[in-house]
């Protein structure tokens, strides 16, 4: 039908002019925009906490509830189920409830999951809790950064989107630094109060107007406009501009899984899946969740020590990439991090292959940490959030949930299989499953290169026209 191949204006991304935060009978605020954002991320937080979570936790919570290996790797990994399944349910979710509906119920799931976990006394408890938060940030992964791209102004939607990244960022370090210091039954509270925090903002927040008109809330819509464009803004031109929209896609069918595969959207799926086979096979969550026996394998006393690096290293140089994103681009830095993640995986397999045959091993220990560093700051810089935030540019309205979900369920797949199965990896060859890593990447530089397009500056009416096949002539 013509109706599918028609492209959202997209009224909903702010004007530039838009951004001073006082009200004026012809600008706009961000500052709502701003706060719209902050409470947000804060789902985000909990998505990094949940991956950060086993990575300091792995030798304290086996002595303490008498866990083998193979009952910690599913506790470790049993999360990425959890996720697959909120990833599965996630656009349909947000597309029914909303995008505070989907950020709320979300947490409510994280809450019951965290509580579960403090207060297991076996592998079922933690298992079950394991799964909730899972599921939760399982949504979460898709439904924040949809709807901050949803209301940001184009000139800041990069960087505003990375915020996501950074917050789970922040999650994953704070859950490494505070994990080496306190048990781990107290840092379940690193969870468990951002969850409340979400809970409390979503209160003080507008809904998505995108959303509101699609589903027919007229009044609620207008409110919510306004609300993000300040009182004194006129939003008629900005208003009629959505409802000719949704009036114009009023006709278009209901979305199945089976239309992402259709010829105008088979480029966005294909830009969308890719980057997070890439982004997840690379082996970023096998490294993540299992950072302190990684550097204990490599020959330090501790993993401590490695952790807190990483930590430390990760936040400034996710906040880089926010304020790249909008200025140098997407491709480029996703070229520059896909790269980094080759160099640091092979780094990394060459200090294991040394230390396996004797080769030098006072420089083991200091060549893993080198490129762990590495693939840990590149992974920050470019393949940790950019992804995100191409997804949440590229589908058009009415495809967005099933593409949106598409794009999710590869993500948290290939978190599952790599945090699964890294352990056992590792038992089989520590340098092998770090060369496989960097074979990985090296194929993920080649598809960005070939496939991946760039979309910093444009409307996202003009990333999804541009994603359009061209018809033969």
């Amino acid at each position: 039908m013509e109706g599918d191949q028609r492209i959202s204006k997209e009224p909903l991304i702010a004007k530039e002019e838009q951004f001073p935060c006082s009200d004026d009978k012809n600008g706009g605020s961000i500052c709502m925009v701003l706060l719209c954002t902050a409470v947000s991320v804060w789902g985000s937080f909990v998505f990094g906490v949940a991956v950060g979570f086993s990575a300091t936790t792995q030798a304290q919570i086996r002595e303490d509830l008498n866990l083998s290996l193979g009952e910690f790797s599913v506790f470790g990994s049993i999360v990425t189920i959890g996720a697959l399944v909120g990833a599965v349910a996630s656009g349909r979710i947000t597309d029914f409830i909303g995008r505070k509906g989907a950020m709320s119920s979300s947490a409510v799931v994280c809450i019951i999951g965290w509580l579960a976990i403090y207060f297991a006394k076996g592998p079922i408890s933690l298992d079950i809790g394991r799964v909730c938060t899972g599921y939760g940030v399982g949504v979460f992964s898709y439904v924040v950064p949809v709807f901050i791209a949803e209301i940001a102004p184009k000139t800041l939607r990069g960087m505003l989107t990375t915020l996501n990244q950074l917050f789970i960022v922040l999650g994953v370090s704070m859950t490494y630094i505070i994990g080496t210091i306190i048990t781990w039954r107290m840092l379940v509270l690193t969870g468990l109060i951002p969850c409340i925090i979400l809970l409390v903002g979503l209160t003080f927040i507008p809904e998505s107007p995108r959303w509101l008109a699609k589903v027919g809330r007229q009044n609620e819509f207008e409110s919510s406009l306004r609300k993000l464009r300040g009182k004194g803004a006129d939003i008629s031109e900005e208003a009629t501009e959505i409802m000719e929209y949704i009036t114009t896609n009023e006709n278009v069918p209901k979305a199945r899984i089976q239309d992402a595969f259709q010829r105008q959207y088979i480029r966005p799926v294909t830009v969308g899946v890719g980057l997070m086979f890439f982004q997840q096979f690379g082996g970023v969550n096998g490294i993540l969740f299992y950072a302190s026996e990684i550097f204990k394998s490599a020959g330090f006393a501790s993993g401590n020590l490695g952790t807190i690096l990483i930590a430390c290293f990760q936040v400034p140089v996710t906040l880089l990439a926010a304020v790249l994103m909008d200025r140098s681009g997407r491709r480029p830095l996703l070229m520059i991090s896909a790269s980094g993640l080759f160099f640091g995986s092979f780094i990394t397999a060459i200090s294991f292959y040394l230390k396996s045959h004797g080769i030098y091993p006072e420089f083991s220990p200091g060549l893993a940490l080198t490129g762990i560093l590495v693939y840990i700051g590149t992974f920050s810089i470019g393949m940790g959030g950019i992804p995100w935030v191409i997804m949440s540019e590229i589908f058009p309205i009415h495809i967005k949930g099933i593409g949106g979900s598409l794009v999710t369920i590869m993500s948290w797949f290939g978190s599952w299989v790599v945090s699964y199965f890294f352990n056992f990896l590792m038992s089989w060859s520590s340098h092998g499953t770090f060369f496989i890593f960097s074979a990985v990447c090296a194929l993920g530089l080649v598809f960005i290169f070939k496939v991946v397009p760039e979309t910093k500056g444009s409307t996202l009416e003009e990333i999804q026209e541009s994603m359009k096949p061209t018809l033969p002539k």
